[in-house]
């Protein structure tokens, strides 16, 4: 059994989505964190990294439980669990492992910057605000020119597509109004319109 702490912001999405992608049974245990119930003691006391998702499944490797934080690390655990939505040959694995990484340290920063602007910031900038939106956009486009000869990020359905897709849907809006990105809207479509993709969501929501 694994044990999900998670909230409904894109990282945290990813983590409820890709185990049920996987069908792996777990609990969801939702935390706030605006007012910060991740960096309770009772959940240092598991994930002294205090952030979420986190998981702890009692059945990791060697039947040993296991703990682990970081919504990409906890996609591919779930991918070397089941054996899904990773490419069986070497050279879709490394296009996978690029287009996820693509997801975590460009696109999802990128996102975040747009929420510190617009929520967070003690001083709001409108000229910062169009410069993060800017680059939200850009990186996406790279996403879209990819999909223009892909049906997924990797050619086949992958752990990159799981890791984009989160960070694309509370985008959508700005996304949609800002550029033509049509190769884009159609995988969009695609991935929303998948059953496990919607169970985590309505359960997060």
């Amino acid at each position: 059994m694994i044990d999900l702490y998670t909230a409904n912001t894109s990282n945290g999405q990813r983590a409820a989505i890709i185990l049920e992608e996987c069908a792996l049974t777990y609990r969801l245990h939702k935390l706030d964190v605006m007012k910060g119930e991740q960096r309770q003691p009772e959940f240092l006391a598991i994930n002294p990294v205090g952030a979420i998702p986190f998981i702890v499944d009692s059945d990791g490797p060697g039947g040993m439980p296991i703990t682990l934080a970081q919504s990409c690390a906890i996609i591919l655990y779930a991918s070397e669990k089941t054996g899904k939505f990773m490419p069986r040959n070497f050279a879709g694995r490394a296009l996978a492992w690029q287009w996820l990484m693509q997801a975590a340290t460009d696109v999802a920063p990128a996102s975040s910057n747009v929420f510190y602007n617009m929520v967070l910031m003690p001083e709001k900038s409108e000229a910062n605000g169009k410069f993060f939106l800017d680059r939200v956009v850009r990186y996406f486009g790279d996403c879209d020119r990819q999909l223009a000869s892909h049906d997924y990020l990797a050619g086949e359905l992958s752990v990159a597509d799981f890791a984009l897709y989160p960070v694309y849907a509370v985008r959508k809006k700005i996304l949609d109004e800002a550029a033509a990105l049509p190769n884009l809207a159609r995988w969009g479509a695609q991935m929303a319109a998948r059953p496990g993709v919607q169970k985590a969501l309505q359960a997060l929501a």
